[in-house]
């Protein structure tokens, strides 16, 4: 859990940084700086799924249809 909250320190501090060097306004950097990584969870969550489906479809082409359960978020 330490190494998942430091990354989204990180994550914060990139995207508040770039966006406030870019703009000069310190509001609009922490606004980014917090809707950004919520947009990339929801994008991530289904990147994940798309590549599921591209695992199965390719298992599948070459006659190996097993699946690995994969916890994803409700």
């Amino acid at each position: 859990m330490t190494k998942t909250m430091s990354f989204a320190a990180m994550h914060f501090s990139v995207a508040f940084g770039v966006t406030y060097a870019l703009t000069g306004d310190v509001v609009v950097g922490g606004l980014v700086a917090l809707v950004e990584p919520a947009v990339n969870t929801i994008g991530y969550y289904f990147h994940e799924k798309i590549w599921e489906r591209i695992r199965v479809w390719r298992g599948s082409r070459h006659g190996t249809r097993t699946r690995v359960a994969i916890a994803m978020p409700a």
